[in-house]
């Protein structure tokens, strides 16, 4: 095949782009993740490519996790290695065990995730994943049905250290359409089509009827809508950060806010700073409800008594001053 692939080139161009953004030493090896499908194909033969053309730039190996959920699992992995090896990718079979609550999504998520991380050649080398703009869309809206937050609405981040996923600009149809240009098989996984998943429901159902109903580019309005939640996101982190600090009494384990000066700033800011004092104290598994009923010693402050949080810890205002306890820590 001569002249330009338009696909793999808008593949390459997005990986280019992602590499130059993370700005790594030459040294610094790359760790695909590869599960035979077409936007994690397309991803690695990109990154192939990409550093064929920069000799001494970038080591990519990929790695193909095997979770042994169906028949043939073992054999297809094997394929897969060997179909990225005679790209110019060696690879290797990473097989877990899936196991533990929250579903067989979740359990094979953490699986995977956990052996990618291990499996990394190097403790600066990214983990590169398949993830494209369709699947930010499906993120953005599981967010926004589980009333989850902005924080969750915000999506998949480009670079979250080890994870790079280069594809968040790309469609799936771009991914499929440039490993068919090169004329390599893909495997489509019976699971991506299994409508016991949520996230299968919403690809085949949801996001065609509302591209239907709102006349096509929601997909993309939804990946806008996530980038503009994340740069919100980090705006008011940061914001939050400093006002930690400023309204912090004092310094090491016994810390606590001062109440009147963290009730001045907005809502999003003070339960910013509640959740980030709370979990460094050791509180965990806060809910939403929670956290805005303690929110509410500073913002409807009325003389309320004190609030009960996970794991038997006690928030109470007292002379001006958050104060957290646990019954343990009483004499």
């Amino acid at each position: 095949m001569s002249g330009p692939l338009p696909a793999l080139v808008a593949v390459r161009t997005a990986v280019r782009g992602a590499l130059a953004e993370l700005d790594l030493p030459d040294s610094v090896p790359l760790l695909l993740a590869c599960s035979g499908g077409a936007d994690s194909t397309a991803l690695a033969l990109a990154v192939a490519a990409e550093a064929a053309a920069r000799p001494g730039k970038w080591s990519p190996r990929a790695a193909v996790v095997d979770h042994g959920l169906q028949p043939g699992s073992a054999e297809r992995a094997e394929q897969t290695v060997a179909l990225l090896a005679e790209h110019g990718v060696p690879g290797q079979v990473l097989r877990v065990r899936v196991t533990g609550g929250g579903g067989m999504e979740a359990a094979a998520r953490r699986a995977r995730y956990a052996a990618l991380r291990a499996a990394r050649p190097s403790p600066e080398a990214p983990v590169l994943l398949g993830h494209t703009l369709d699947d930010q869309a499906e993120t953005v809206l599981l967010g926004l049905g589980r009333g989850s937050g902005p924080r969750s609405m915000a999506g998949m981040t480009r670079y979250d250290q080890p994870w790079l996923r280069p594809l968040l600009g790309v469609r799936r149809s771009t991914t499929r359409a440039a490993c068919a240009e090169l004329g390599v098989p893909v495997w489509d996984d019976p699971h991506n089509a299994d409508p016991r998943f949520t996230r299968v429901r919403l690809r085949a159902e949801v996001l065609p009827l509302l591209e239907d109903v709102l006349a096509g580019g929601v997909a993309e309005a939804l990946s806008r809508t996530a980038a503009q939640l994340r740069e919100d996101s980090v705006a008011l982190d940061d914001w939050a950060a400093l006002a930690g600090e400023d309204v912090r009494l004092a310094e090491g384990v016994g810390t606590e806010l001062e109440a009147k000066k963290l009730a001045a700033y907005p809502p999003s800011v003070r339960r910013r700073v509640l959740r980030g004092w709370l979990t460094e104290r050791g509180v965990t598994g806060l809910t939403d409800a929670q956290l805005r009923q303690a929110d509410d010693l500073l913002g409807r402050w009325r003389g309320q008594g004190e609030i009960a949080l996970p794991g038997q810890w006690v928030l109470a205002r007292r002379q001006g001053r958050l104060v957290l306890e646990h019954p343990e820590a009483v004499e």
